[in-house]
């Protein structure tokens, strides 16, 4: 495999991993701010099976938050992989704030307009 490359792609809300310019993989997200700081609801996390298990997965998840973090936004893990993932990398827990209903709620609405298109 080509190298790989990572990027952030804002209009579409999501960091993207690519191969040969082509995108492989990525973290989806929504902007989230009530008022209070500014956060990123990561929900969805996927990489196309021929390039899975070689850690793309992994080091996409860096990338994304590491840039959140560094942006001031806060991380609010819906996604099962970045789950996990920040269960193992606590450098990040400053960063975190568990979902709650509020969080859920702006997500559905946000994401059903977008299924139905």
């Amino acid at each position: 495999m080509t190298d790989a490359t990572f990027r952030h792609n804002v209009d579409r809300e999501r960091f993207e991993v690519l191969a040969d310019g082509h995108v492989i993989g990525k973290a989806a997200y929504k902007a989230y701010d009530d008022g209070g700081s500014p956060q990123r609801i990561f929900y969805h996390t996927v990489i196309n099976e021929e390039f899975g298990g070689q850690g793309l997965a992994g080091r996409l998840a860096e990338v994304a938050l590491d840039e959140t973090v560094s942006e001031g936004l806060g991380i609010v893990p819906v996604c099962p992989f970045i789950k996990k993932f920040l269960t193992k990398h606590s450098e990040y827990a400053a960063n975190v704030t568990a979902p709650t209903l509020a969080h859920l709620e702006y997500l559905n609405a946000a994401l059903v307009p977008a299924s139905r298109a």
